[in-house]
């Protein structure tokens, strides 16, 4: 992913974390059950954390291009569609199909972190060699 895709990615990300966040607070409440109202909460706290690490990563990939960033930010928007939009469909359109999207996503995430590590330990090797 693109610095550019990066931010745009955490702009929509960012803009429909905001719209879901709001609409659980104000009207989902008294509308689902405490299961699916604790889904939508940890979708939220997923979205929302992953959102604003691939906003840090972009700025990062500002001054810095790396292929393991590059992928990392890839893999992490794919976990914040994979699981909290599978969290979010699981709780309000009760698609049980979406227990299975899930646990893919938390994978995406892992990896996106793992990627974001292997990276972040070559920046330190690569300034090394040019220093």
């Amino acid at each position: 992913m693109s610095s550019r895709s990066m931010l745009v990615f955490a702009a929509i990300s960012g803009l429909v974390f905001v719209a879901l966040g709001a609409l659980g607070a104000h009207v989902l409440g008294g509308t689902i059950g405490p299961n699916e109202m604790a889904w939508v909460r940890t979708a939220l706290e997923y979205q929302g954390f992953h959102t604003l690490t691939i906003l840090a990563l972009a700025v990062v990939m500002q001054s810095r291009v790396s292929l393991w960033f590059y992928w990392c930010g890839a893999l992490l928007a794919l976990g914040t569609v994979l699981f909290s939009g599978s969290l979010y469909c699981l709780a309000l359109l009760h698609l049980k199909i979406c227990v299975y999207i899930t646990p893919v996503g938390g994978v995406c995430f892992l990896i996106g972190w793992v990627l974001m590590l292997i990276g972040a330990l070559r920046l330190r090797t690569e300034a090394g060699c040019h220093e």
